[in-house]
């Protein structure tokens, strides 16, 4: 999408919390937006909500959107030439913008209490009229203001709302939507603290930092005349708007920091990757128009487009998230991905933690409450295991641990179908009898295959020796093949895992009928 030059949009988020995954998807199209038109994408802190604040919120935005890859060229931690880009700290300019208003006579003092606002409210409401402010103070007598001002007397400035026009918004995404002003309330500008709300700060600030264009989601959209009226209050060229389809909880709600995770930090920590979760996002609520579905940032930058993005609100499908997760865990190298997944295993109790670094990355590891030391080729065997199956790193911890600990399971596990414990037993021992015969050195996963398979395909079907041998390897109803893990447990382990499942069949002899389906 080809647009006039400068470009220069913002992403501008609240530290009221940490950064949602709908801010990313905003802050990805405002990027995609700037960097395909040779702009810049700058980033602010709305931060004029003092009461709802979150300390920290500001770092994990911060680390979020660069974890992302959406490195701005302007913002709170990078500097730039319309610095400060933190609205607490700019409330000079904006006292000076609303005093300016209100002597050019498009704003007025309002001293009406929150007691006074709410009874309003109350009545307004018991009418059946629509709440908004009833325009009290715009009656007082110019020399009743200044005597409540000289007695510093609370008050905040309302901007005056013009009666009976219509105000056209040009919107990017859903083109000429109108509103009449006689359905806008006088909106508050300057809090009684001194702070802005947000439709005066934000006008302000995307004026002096010279925005061309705005994104940001639907729930906007109502405000936008007020801003257009700014903007022609100020003399200034409004920007251009695009108003984003918002994202949907699989029930069609709106996503909330009460349902499920939001914060970009979550996924994180979870293991997913920033090329899965961008491909994902640039899909909700945009369509290329084609059957391709795997974007690198290189082809979104090609290819978005706001022409493509739809008006209707995008379902966040985590299976979805969880499909591009898994893809682009498959691409990554396997040596990166070791990596990548030594804070997981960690973080599981697997190995024993301590300080990463890229330049000096250590070869030895230590198993918690073990004597046992391994080395990093050996992990690296385990991760590729699993580089299939991942459908995020945090997974590792879970589904490897057999690897590293003795795992308690219970004896119906090792039952093929309905077969009688005796069987699973005998059949037990005979491995045993093969494993005990091959050389440490040749204890690999095509040795064993040549060896096990052709005494399993004497069996009516295989299960019955494949299954026990590998839920006494693993301990779990799904893990990898039983040759695979051998491999990697080496001979004596293997072995060991091998009697105690047979010595957990001659507890009791009885035959069970458990049944138990999974992957060999």
């Amino acid at each position: 999408m080809a647009l006039a030059l400068p470009i220069r949009t913002r992403f501008a988020p609240s530290p009221t919390g940490y950064l949602h995954i709908g801010g990313l998807r905003t802050a990805l199209y405002s990027y995609l937006l700037a960097k395909q038109n040779n702009g810049q994408f700058i980033l602010r802190l709305e931060d004029t909500d003092l009461k709802r604040q979150v300390e920290d919120a500001a770092e994990a935005i911060y680390s979020g959107l660069k974890w992302a890859g959406l490195n701005y060229d302007e913002g709170p931690d990078v500097g730039g030439s319309f610095e400060p880009y933190i609205q607490s700290q700019r409330l000079e300019i904006y006292r000076e913008r609303a005093d300016k208003l209100v002597k050019n006579g498009n704003a007025y003092y309002c001293f009406c209490d929150e007691t006074t606002l709410e009874q309003m409210r109350q009545e307004q409401i018991a009418k059946k009229q629509a709440p908004k402010y009833d325009r009290r103070c715009l009656k007082l007598s110019k020399d009743e203001i200044q005597t409540r001002l000289k007695n510093n007397e609370p008050h905040t400035i309302r901007m005056k709302i013009p009666d009976n026009r219509v105000i056209e918004v040009n919107d990017l995404v859903r083109g000429k939507v109108t509103y009449n002003t006689n359905e806008l309330d006088d909106q508050v500008l300057l809090k009684s603290d001194g702070y802005p709300t947000y439709h005066l700060a934000v006008v302000v600030d995307d004026h002096l930092m010279e925005i061309s264009h705005v994104t940001r989601t639907e729930e906007w959209l109502p405000s936008t005349p007020k801003h257009i009226l700014l903007y022609e209050y100020f003399g200034w060229t409004p920007p251009q708007w695009a108003h984003l389809p918002l994202l949907l909880n699989p029930d069609k709600s709106k996503m909330s920091k009460r349902k499920g995770d939001v914060a970009v930090e979550d996924y994180i920590k979870k293991g997913y990757l920033p090329e899965a979760m961008i491909n994902f996002l640039a899909f909700l609520g945009w369509n290329p128009g084609s059957e391709k579905e795997i974007y690198s940032m290189e082809e979104l930058l090609k290819d978005f487009s706001l022409e493509k993005v739809h008006k209707a609100g995008a379902i966040f499908n985590i299976e979805k998230l969880n499909w591009y997760n898994q893809y682009y865990i498959k691409q990554v190298p396997l040596e990166e991905l070791a990596k990548l997944c030594i804070p997981y295993m960690q973080g599981s109790g697997l190995i024993e933690k301590f300080p990463i670094s890229n330049f000096q990355f250590p070869n030895k590891f230590q198993i918690p409450n073990s004597k046992k030391e391994v080395d990093f080729d050996w992990l690296k065997k385990i991760v590729a295991l699993e580089q299939e199956r991942m459908k995020y790193l945090s997974e590792i911890g879970e589904s490897t641990k057999f690897f590293f600990h003795t795992t308690e399971y219970d004896k119906n596990l090792l039952i093929w179908k309905d077969s009688p414990e005796e069987e699973i037993k005998n059949v037990l021992q005979k491995l045993l009898e093969i494993l005990e015969k091959i050389s440490q050195d040749s204890f690999t996963k095509e040795k064993l295959q040549e060896l096990i398979m052709p005494e399993a395909e004497k069996f009516e079907n295989r299960g019955l020796m494949l299954w026990p041998f590998r839920a006494a390897l693993s301990g779990q109803k799904a893990s990898p093949g039983p040759f695979e893990i051998a491999e990697i447990l080496g001979k004596e382990e293997t072995i060991e895992k091998v009697k105690k499942a047979i010595e957990k069949l001659q507890i009791s002899p009885n035959p069970s009928s458990y049944q138990v389906r999974g992957r060999l």
